[in-house]
């Protein structure tokens, strides 16, 4: 059934575009004589005129074969094939002209292929308009069965939207009316679709128009905006939906399968990221690209934008089986574990990581394997030594001089740490810092804060407690955390490491500090219940607010308006082969904070 269909709508290209055409060329120089002779064409005209016709049609049917216009190659009643189809006719029009000109005995008068040719391309033109304005009306959806919207936003966003709703006839949702703040789109119809108000306007349009559902189409606002619109909506009794952040539509166009329910991230605020794709696709299209941690929550990510930029060769290595299954199922669902893309392999295995490296030759490495949950790395920190500091160090060594790009993943608690997690990382950033200046690559950490939607992110504890029935448990009222998607920070990550220097850290802009108890209240209004909030106090090793440029370092923005470059002292990897992982953890987190701190004695002195 469906190759029925999609044959019946080739039919125009291939049979009745041509014949529609030659009509239009008969219609239009018969018109023009009619004109001509004041509509008394006598027998002798139309002898005179049938072999215009049949050289005006044959020149017609010859250019469009030539110019693809007839063998499939354009949508009928596009504007690739308008232009086309415009070129061809007034080609046309002049070979008739000269002709009637050179011909000794002129068969028809001069300005009769002029402006039979003219009337020839209106009809044409009129013929595929015709078509386009029944091909829309077939492709809306059924206002029978499909909801009733008005979509909030008169941007790209929207106009992408409304495009997509009317032209799905099975879709579920009607677009009847478009509201927008901006007085300049005031009576404008997007689509066929008219601009009916501002957002003050929206509970009288549900009432006039019997809308059931508003969507949110401004594909990055800032928190208060969807939130103005979101109370204003559910305040008139319709359903709140939104569009993704375009951090979140890399790989298609917006389209109404990616309508959702808004998430706390949309009600948080959306972050403006200006990618540079030419810088980005100059250092991994077209190379072998390895990341470890890959099935991770910030590795996943990493290797499907990555993946996006034509590596030729994704490497993706973690210890965890099913994780590496999960993500390359993302990548490709018909994939299975015997590909050579995934790498079963531990970072803490420092000879496996060498073999890896000769074997597969990367080139640039994405660095993401780690312990990351600081409560449960201060009371087992030999594990944080184990897999963040040695492990990385077993990846840079294993890089040596081969790698052309290295980024190691680091964290905003490594800007003045205070917990082992925050030691770790800063650690990391100065062994990477170290390496650069032993190898002929650029050598680099990246540095951001807390990632809503990973696993185990304040963001997936209270969705799992509200789901329990509550409380929602936050450590202290006052307590803040910068805070970016995961899409988000993945993409300033794989920038930052397009424009960064050897040795350097580079700090990704979070936007403001999030209130996490205000985090909880906003994740508690989309809760279908009553939830009550408890605070624990404070644990070990947790700042009550942390930052991202640590004492001495100063915000630098050389390049790129939301990355910042701090410079990173080196740190000998001798002095953390020495670290006793089986000491008592007092012992170990106060050997890390000593390492640390030997960036302000090395200064000093």
């Amino acid at each position: 059934m469906t190759d029925v269909k999609a044959e019946a709508r080739r039919f125009p290209r291939r049979v009745a575009a041509p014949a529609v055409d030659c009509l239009a060329w008969v219609a239009g120089l018969y018109a023009a004589m009619l004109a001509r002779y004041e509509y008394d064409l006598e027998l002798r005209h139309l002898a005179a005129l049938a072999p215009v016709l049949i050289v005006a049609v044959a020149v017609q049917i010859a250019l469009g074969q030539a110019m693809h216009l007839y063998r499939g190659r354009y949508e009928f009643g596009t504007i690739e094939e308008i232009r086309v189809l415009i070129r061809i006719a007034l080609l046309d029009v002049a070979f008739l002209f000269l002709a009637d000109m050179w011909a000794r005995d002129q068969a028809i008068p001069a300005g009769a292929p002029v402006v039979g040719g003219v009337a020839a391309i209106l009809l044409m033109l009129g013929a595929r308009l015709v078509w386009r304005l029944r091909e829309a009306a077939y492709s809306r959806p059924d206002a029978r069965v499909a909801a009733r919207v008005l979509v909030f936003g008169a941007g790209a966003a929207g106009r992408h939207l409304l495009q997509s709703m009317l032209g799905d006839p099975t879709g579920r949702y009607l677009p009847i009316g478009v509201v927008d703040d901006d007085p300049g789109a005031r009576r404008q119809h997007l689509h066929g679709v008219p601009v009916l108000g501002k957002r003050e306007d929206i509970p009288a349009l549900v009432d006039r128009t019997g809308a059931t559902t508003v969507v949110f189409a401004v594909a990055n606002a800032d928190a208060e905006l969807v939130r103005a619109i979101r109370d204003i909506t559910t305040g008139a009794g319709a359903r709140f939906l939104v569009v993704p952040s375009v951090a979140e539509l890399l790989d298609h166009e917006l389209g109404v399968r990616d309508l959702r329910e808004p998430d706390v991230t949309d009600l948080l605020g959306r972050h403006q990221i200006d990618t540079d794709l030419e810088a980005i696709a100059g250092y991994l299209t077209g190379k072998r690209v390895l990341v470890t941690g890959a099935g991770g929550s910030i590795g996943s990510e990493l290797c499907r934008q990555i993946h996006r930029f034509g590596p030729a060769e994704l490497i993706m290595l973690d210890r965890d089986e099913s994780a590496l299954l999960a993500v390359l199922l993302s990548l490709d669902p018909r994939a299975q574990l015997t590909d050579p893309a995934v790498v079963l392999a531990s970072v803490r295995d420092a000879r496996r990581m060498r073999q890896i490296f000769h074997a597969r030759q990367p080139q640039v490495v994405f660095h993401a394997a780690a312990l990351k949950h600081l409560s449960l790395l201060q009371r087992f920190p030999g594990e944080a030594v184990a897999t963040n500091i040695w492990g990385t160090l077993a990846v840079l060594e294993a890089a040596g001089d081969d790698v052309e790009r290295f980024v190691n993943i680091s964290t905003d608690k490594a800007a003045d740490p205070v917990s082992v997690l925050g030691y770790a990382k800063r650690i990391t950033e100065r062994l990477t810092a170290f390496q650069a200046r032993r190898s002929a690559g650029t050598f680099l950490s990246v540095r951001f804060g807390n990632v809503l939607g990973s696993r185990g992110s304040v963001l997936s504890t209270f969705a799992t407690q509200i789901a329990d029935g509550g409380p929602i448990t936050v450590t202290h009222p006052d307590v803040t955390r910068y805070l970016m998607t995961i899409q988000e920070a993945v993409q300033l990550v794989i920038q930052a490491a397009a424009i960064g220097r050897d040795g350097e850290a580079l700090v990704l802009e979070m936007g403001e500090p999030v209130r996490i108890a205000e985090l909880a209240r906003q994740m508690i209004q989309l809760a279908p219940g009553a939830v009550e909030i408890s605070y624990t106090g404070l644990r070990p090793g947790e700042k009550l607010a942390e930052v991202l440029f640590g004492a001495g370092e100063r915000d630098h923005r050389p390049f790129h308006p939301l990355i910042s470059h701090v410079e990173v002292p080196p740190l000998d990897p001798a002095l953390v082969l020495d670290l006793d992982v089986e000491a008592d953890p007092a012992e170990i987190a106060a050997a890390l904070s000593d390492l640390c701190a030997r960036k302000a004695l090395n200064r000093a002195a």
